[in-house]
């Protein structure tokens, strides 16, 4: 739709270009379109091709126009120094913003297009109604050389004050790009390359120069290194030839050792073999002996075990005699026990007897029982009555204690929230103690001296202001500056002094305090009920969202006015437009923005800005004080309710005591009257059992003369048994004799033939004695022979591995003649080694890499010599560049500054005052340094200075600016110019004579486009036709700008002046 518009208005400004030659230069802006940009819903600006002095009121929307040219030509945001991302240019409340410049160029203008929208920050580009890429744009503006981001051609409101803060390098580098030729920029830019290159170039041809003498130095040491080299390796060479000649002379003396150990080996052996054909008689009659003895042993075993048989069988049956006793000895306890239990049968009969005689002369002499019974009855009764009694109180006791459980049970509850309540509590002191130390500190000594107070003082307020809901904890803390929000609070200025002067005068602690109205704010009623903005997404009042002592609230009503700031959602932030314009609300918060209105003071319309809001950080964590306050009383009305309780169960205790005393009392009385009415009757029950008892006594009588006979049979029995064992182990004892008889034997027998192989081991041992000897020295002669023969084959493969012979290879001829020359012994061998090796020892620290390094230095000598060569040619190739292209540049740039300071000096002339504009160099090769000194004086009794952000007053820079600019006017090659309220800091007196430079200057016959933007213009300034003024008003009855049309307004005009002439 867009690209439409666009079309549509590039034909209607076609036609008009046909009629007649455009007053425009190439690339000057001839429309500005906007819609849904910043202050702007549409508007559309036609600037005239000389002057534009843009005239408006502050917030009107001058400075808006400036921005939409900048961004509108590919600027940055952050060029303006406005805001940083480019969806906060789009008007409030919308999502899209268009920018669309149309400028100057034959045969059809340009139009640029610039779609803005607010999500993720993005830029839709198009040239001429078709679609394209920030790239393209930026080739195009370049093209017609537009520099938004060059301070000689776009200064806006924000960046005036930087201007004076350009070093003379990016000075005389904005005039380049803004008056040079495109050679010119282009010129220095390739000195300043070249000039680099060239330094680059002087300092390795230094380097390279420098290494390439220390690697001849090098390659001059290392040439007598070579030479020492050479002589060493034939030393070398030699000490290698001894070194392979040494392991077969080595070889060969071993071998001969091992020659002559095997004949002493065989010779002993031939000698051992003699010795034990002598030594065999003798060894004949040991193994018969040693197999006589053998045989006496096997003999004496079995006899052995034998008699080890007998014997287990004669213990079994003494073991049967043993036992047959004790049998006897049991059966005559036995009895002993039945004569014992008889004697006691005897005795329990006359015990008996003499009880019932004694009962029954107490039963004769006792006389009729008396009548007990009214007595009983009486008793009985008060027992009842003290049973219902004391069923009451225990009844009673049982309702306390239920109830006492029950308060006992909700006393833990409370204390248990109160502790959840307290910990909440600590966790924000910890808070405070951790962000705030010195607050932390004056709290703790406050809380340990209020008695040194008249009235009541709070403690920081970020303890003391309790949310309802943490969710709403960040719109308090966004409200309440950071400094009140640990500040305490007091009722009065006295106690408030009495405690700066403890904590911040004595302990040098950092610590905010603030004093409560006198006439409390707390319940200050808000301007209109929260009701009637439920329309527009408020819900509550700050006030509401959270609980806080009467001072602190009273403050905060008073400071704050939380009573009258109301909080709202996502609804209000979406309608928010209608919000500020119906309400009249001057602070209010919606779901994560601040928004604060103010009237403006020219046009008395609202002015809003938002913030977003910052998370919460101190009062996420909140006590309901109102419900500790209640929990706290609950407890003390349990506590109170349980110690009541206490004294009515101690009572009843007491009461439960006494009453159990006489229950006793009356049951022991009631005890003794039924025992005196009962004493009869169990006397006659008692005479009954013991009648019975000794009955059952009198059956229960034992025969002991019966028992007698009985164990006399048993124990005759068990004697018989013990005759029969005796008979048996009598044979026994006769068989064990003999066989004892035959072992004594054979043991005399075993100690003659023992005595017999002694003496033979005896006289055999002492040729025993030689044949060891014998023996160990074949062994020790074999050993040997083994060792010399596997240390023959070791040094025989060493000597051919020092030679690198092959397994099966011969031994080459080469050794055998270089060897031929060598000594042939071991001692001279190592005594020529070593007298080798010392000499080989003086040719220290050389190895095969000093010739390697020699060869290898040589050649990166020679590489290094043409390297050089090339570069020096190379450097001498840009010095010519930079002679050629600096005669060019600077051509060019004294022509261009001594324009640039004939004009600056005319504009200063015609102030009465001195300006001058000159080339400031500090080195003339360092064309980076190179830089364009503005000098100025203002007074005659002053000498010229620099212009510098410190020396000159705010309206000399101001008017050093303006001049500077005018300057380049004249000179410049760009299209336009834009100059954003820079007659702010002039007097009235050089504001004039400015503007009539500014008009004279930039109304020259195709000169380029000058935008001038101020709030005010003199009385009785100079005007000229080739003027544009664009006046800027805002407003609720402004004309659409679809319906503003001058050549309309001209017509009515004449009208009304030909009828007010007629």
């Amino acid at each position: 739709m867009a690209a439409a518009a666009a079309a549509a208005r590039e034909k209607g400004k076609a036609v008009k270009r046909a009629e007649s030659k455009s007053p425009f230069v190439l690339g000057s802006i001839v429309r500005i379109f906007m819609k849904n940009f910043l202050t702007y819903t549409v508007c559309e600006v036609r600037p005239g091709p000389n002057l534009n002095v843009v005239v408006g009121a502050n917030g009107t929307g001058k400075s808006s126009i400036v921005c939409a040219i900048c961004l509108g030509l590919a600027g940055k945001p952050a060029f303006l120094g406005r805001a940083d991302k480019i969806g906060l240019f789009v008007k409030q409340g919308c999502m899209k913003g268009i920018v669309e410049i149309e400028l100057f160029k034959s045969p059809d203008n340009i139009i640029i297009t610039r779609e803005i929208y607010v999500v993720n920050n993005a830029s839709v580009w198009f040239i001429n109604g078709k679609p394209a890429t920030l790239r393209t744009v930026e080739e195009k503006i370049a093209d017609l050389n537009i520099q938004v981001d060059n301070l000689c051609q776009f200064l806006p409101q924000d960046k005036v004050g930087e201007f004076t803060k350009l070093s003379k390098t990016e000075l005389l580098e904005a005039t380049e790009k803004s008056i040079g030729s495109p050679e010119m920029y282009q010129f220095h830019c390739e000195l300043k390359n070249f000039r680099e290159k060239e330094r680059e170039l002087e300092n390795l041809c230094r380097e390279k120069t420098t290494s390439l003498e220390k690697m001849k130095q090098r390659v001059e040491r290392y040439k007598q290194d070579v030479e020492r080299y050479h002589e060493c390796k034939r030393h070398v060479d030699l000490i290698e030839m001894l070194e392979r000649k040494r392991p077969w002379v080595e070889y060969e003396n071993v071998r001969e050792q091992h020659e002559e150990v095997k004949r002493c080996r065989n010779q002993a052996k031939k000698e051992l073999k003699s010795l034990k054909e002598m030594q065999a008689p003798w060894t004949r009659r040991i193994q018969e002996a040693e197999e006589n003895l053998n045989n006496l042993d096997v003999q004496t075993r079995d006899v052995t075990a034998e008699i080890r048989n007998i014997s287990q069988k004669c213990k079994e049956k003494q073991d049967a005699l043993e036992m047959k006793d004790k049998q006897i000895e049991e059966i005559n306890q036995a009895f002993r026990m039945k004569k014992d239990e008889e004697t006691n049968r005897q005795k329990k009969i006359y015990q008996t007897q003499k009880i019932i005689e004694e009962w029954q002369n107490e039963l004769d002499v006792m006389a009729v029982g008396e009548n007990l019974q009214p007595q009983i009855d009486a008793v009985n009764t008060e027992l009842k009555k003290l049973q219902e009694e004391k069923a009451n109180i225990d009844n009673d006791i049982s309702d306390l204690r239920a109830e006492k459980t029950n308060h006992e049970r909700e006393e833990k509850r409370i204390s248990d929230r109160l502790g959840q309540l307290n910990n909440i509590m600590h966790m924000k002191e910890e808070n405070l103690k951790m962000r705030f130390r010195d607050t932390h500190s004056a709290l703790m000594w406050l809380r340990n001296n209020r008695d040194k107070f008249k009235k009541k003082t709070c403690e920081p307020m970020m303890l003391e202001i309790n949310m309802k809901d943490s969710r709403h904890a960040k719109y308090v803390e966004n409200h309440i500056s950071s400094n009140d929000m640990r500040a305490f609070v007091f009722e009065c200025q006295e106690d408030m002094e009495t405690f700066l002067v403890e904590v911040r005068d004595r302990q040098k602690l950092r610590v905010n305090a603030v004093c409560a109205p006198a006439e409390s704010c707390a319940e200050n009623l808000p301007s209109r009920p929260v009701e009637e903005l439920h329309q527009y997404g408020f819900y509550s009042y700050l006030r509401e969202l959270f609980d806080a002592p009467p001072p602190v609230m009273s403050y905060l009503c008073n400071q704050y006015h939380v009573h009258n700031v109301p909080v709202g959602t996502q609804k209000t932030r979406d309608m928010i437009e209608r919000v500020i314009q119906e309400t009249n609300l001057r602070q209010m918060y919606t779901a994560e923005e601040k928004y604060v209105v103010k009237v403006s003071s020219y046009t008395k319309q609202n002015l809003s800005s938002n913030i977003c809001l910052k998370e919460a950080q101190y009062l996420t964590s909140s006590v309901d004080t109102e419900e500790r306050g209640q929990l706290e009383n609950q407890r003390q009305d349990i506590s109170n309710t349980l110690k009541s309780l206490d004294a009515r169960l101690t009572a009843l205790f007491d009461r439960q005591k006494l009453l159990d005393h006489k229950d006793n009392k009356l049951r022991q009385e009631k005890k003794e009257l039924l025992g005196r009415g009962n004493r009869r009757r169990q006397l006659e029950s008692k005479i009954g059992v013991k009648y019975d008892s000794l009955r059952q006594l009198e059956q229960d009588a034992i025969d002991l003369e019966k028992e007698f006979q009985l164990a006399n049979v048993k124990i005759k029995e068990i004697n018989k048994q013990k005759s029969e064992l005796v008979t048996e182990l009598k044979h026994l004892m006769r068989r064990i004799v003999p066989l004892n008889v035959v072992k004594v034997d054979l043991a005399f027998q075993m100690t003659r033939v023992t005595a017999e192989k002694n003496r033979l081991q005896s006289e055999y041992k002492e040729g025993t004695v030689q044949l060891r000897a014998l023996q160990q020295r074949f062994h020790e002669l074999d050993n040997r022979k083994q060792l010399l023969y596997e240390k023959c084959m070791e040094l025989m493969k060493q000597a051919r591995q020092v030679c690198r012979l092959g397994p099966d290879q011969g031994f080459p001829e080469e050794f055998k003649v270089a060897f031929q020359t060598l000594p042939n012994t071991l001692e001279e061998i190592d005594a020529f080694l070593n007298e080798e090796k010392t000499r080989a020892s003086c040719f220290t620290g050389l190895s095969a890499s000093v010739v390697e390094e020699y060869n290898k230095q040589t050649q990166e000598i020679q590489q290094l010599t043409e390297y050089l060569e090339e570069k020096k040619n190379e450097l001498n190739n840009y010095k010519q560049n930079i002679s050629q292209v600096k005669e060019k540049w600077l051509n060019l740039l004294k022509v261009m500054i001594e324009q640039i300071n004939g004009k600056f000096s005319k504009f200063f002339s015609s102030m009465q005052c001195v300006g001058e504009v000159d080339l400031h160099m500090e080195n003339e090769e360092e064309y980076e340094k190179y830089g364009i000194r503005i000098r100025v004086k203002f007074h005659s009794s002053t000498e010229l200075h620099e212009l510098t952000p410190y020396h000159q007053s705010g309206g000399e820079k101001t008017v050093s600016t303006m001049l500077y600019l005018m300057a380049l006017q004249e000179l410049n090659r760009c299209p336009f110019r834009v100059v954003d309220e820079i007659n702010q800091g002039m007097d009235p007196m050089n504001e004039r004579r400015v503007f009539e430079m500014v008009v004279e200057t930039a109304c020259k016959k195709r000169t380029s486009q000058y935008f001038l933007i101020t709030p005010k213009l003199l009385q009785n300034l100079t005007y000229n036709d080739k003027m544009t003024v664009l006046f800027v008003y805002n407003g609720p009855f402004m004309l659409e700008t679809y319906k503003w049309n001058i050549k309309q307004f001209k017509r009515r005009q004449r009208h009304l002046s030909s009828m007010t002439e007629s």
